[in-house]
């Protein structure tokens, strides 16, 4: 079980995702912008990250940057879950510090997996 961040600015996202990891028996937690989103890291210590890209107040790849800078978060995977599938965004979100990238739409057992793999490599990081 992994307590989760989703950041995405669309309710039916945040909601797939809450039903689909949760499903996992995941603690999932929503903001619907970056802003939200980096105020709530603050806040809390979550084990992974998921967010969008194209994003009101905070885009996506501003939003790793930031997360990327507080200390709890130097070894915790951030998944970018998009529609936007540039390889240039994809460049600059791996710089800025993004574990993954899965496009939308996607299939419950796509995220599922990319969570699980994240996770695994997250605690690897951490231990060792």
């Amino acid at each position: 079980m992994a307590k989760i961040l989703a950041v995405d600015d669309q309710l039916t996202i945040r909601e797939l995702v809450t039903v689909i990891l949760g499903g996992h028996d995941h603690i999932i937690h929503t903001a619907d912008d970056g802003l939200m989103g980096l105020k709530m890291a603050q806040e809390g210590n979550y084990d992974l990250v998921i967010t969008d890209v194209h994003m009101p107040k905070m885009d996506g790849i501003q939003f790793v940057a930031k997360v990327r800078q507080l200390p709890q978060y130097k070894y915790t995977p951030i998944l970018m879950l998009t529609t936007d599938n540039s390889e240039e965004r994809k460049a600059n979100a791996r710089i800025m510090g993004a574990s993954g990238w899965l496009t939308k739409p996607f299939d419950p057992r796509r995220l599922t997996g990319a969570v699980n793999k994240l996770l695994a490599r997250g605690e690897k990081k951490q231990n060792g």
